[in-house]
């Protein structure tokens, strides 16, 4: 019955997560906020996840009822996200890996969604649509690698939606892409937005642009609201993603679809996704925000696999990566 300890600090939260046999015994996170208007600079993000790591690694002992004698392995992200925050981490992780003499293992982020999401959902082979802040891809497994069939060319979901959120002066608590969401359930008014998916993948950075330029004047005219600019805005990139998913599930072949990521746990998302699962027989999967948003579960959880199907990372090897694609990684622990 191994007990993986699991830390991740990709981004602007930090999480320690404790998984056992398919249990998550504990999973503490913070989030690093900043001002409306403002996102969140690597190294100011570096810094809240010092501040903040080692009372979580207590609470998540703690909450666990483990101490480090009962951890068997300790998982971190290797990857890909901001520098800085990714290599305090990984001090921290390779530290603790040593002082307690256990095995360390550096985990993909992006497959760490994705197993926290099976785990979770039981969804047992789904085309998967993997969106946040940093990532946008539509992924599918297949011969020991999560596949990539289609991903964005440029800025992420995430990304588009956090960066319009400056634009209005949406506060960043507890998110933007959250506030957004509410936001949007008042707009009444679509406004025209561009549209563009180049076969399989999709393009944001247009889309921004496009509303960043035309946002101030339209409502400085009355021509629509903040609430039509969400709603708009969420309609327009969000009917992209269901369409590449949809396209990569009828290549596969897939009955079921699994959202993971923290643009996952949008329910507007989810509420398109379901429409077009039940139009086509098939099943979808989806998370609350306690695993859709990163947290260190989900990375103890892909630890968890990977340790079982025999995986180290030696010292020499243990830094960390920006760039770490989800089909760089073997899959071995997967028929």
């Amino acid at each position: 019955m191994p007990a993986v300890l699991g830390f991740e600090g990709s981004a602007n939260k930090i999480g320690v997560g404790v998984v056992r046999d398919g249990a998550v015994l504990a999973n503490p996170r913070r989030t690093y906020v900043t001002p409306p208007g403002t996102g969140f600079l690597p190294g100011d993000t570096a810094r809240h996840h010092r501040a903040v790591i080692l009372d979580l690694l207590q609470e998540a002992l703690t909450e666990a009822g483990l101490t480090s004698q009962d951890i068997d392995c300790i998982a971190y992200t290797k990857g890909p996200g901001m520098g800085a925050p990714l290599v305090s981490v990984a001090v921290v992780a390779r530290t603790v890996a040593q002082l307690w003499n256990k095995p360390l293992l550096g985990v993909n982020h992006c497959i760490g969604h994705i197993e926290m999401g099976r785990l979770i959902t039981g969804a047992t082979s789904p085309t998967v649509l993997y969106v946040s802040g940093g990532n946008t891809q539509v992924i599918a497994y297949s011969e020991h690698r999560y596949r990539i069939f289609g991903e964005t060319i440029d800025i992420a979901v995430g990304n588009c939606l956090d960066r319009f959120a400056r634009v209005l002066k949406i506060s960043n608590d507890p998110s933007p892409g959250y506030n957004i969401e509410q936001m949007a359930k008042r707009g009444k008014k679509l406004v025209e937005l561009p549209y563009t998916v180049k076969g399989m993948d999709v393009s944001f950075s247009g889309i921004l642009s496009f509303i960043e330029d035309v946002a101030q004047r339209m409502l400085a005219t009355g021509e629509c609201t903040p609430e039509d600019l969400c709603f708009s805005l969420q309609e327009t990139v969000f009917a992209m993603l269901v369409e590449i998913t949809e396209r990569a599930m009828a290549h596969c072949g897939s009955q079921e679809a699994l959202i993971v990521g923290g643009v996952g746990c949008n329910l507007r998302l989810q509420e398109m996704m379901e429409t077009m699962c039940q139009e086509r027989g098939a099943r979808l999967f989806a998370t609350d925000e306690r695993f859709c948003i990163d947290n260190g579960a989900m990375i103890a959880q892909a630890g968890w696999e990977m340790f079982r199907a025999g995986h180290r990372t030696p010292l020499s090897d243990s830094g960390i990566t920006q760039r770490y694609r989800t089909d760089e990684v073997e899959v071995t622990w997967r028929d």
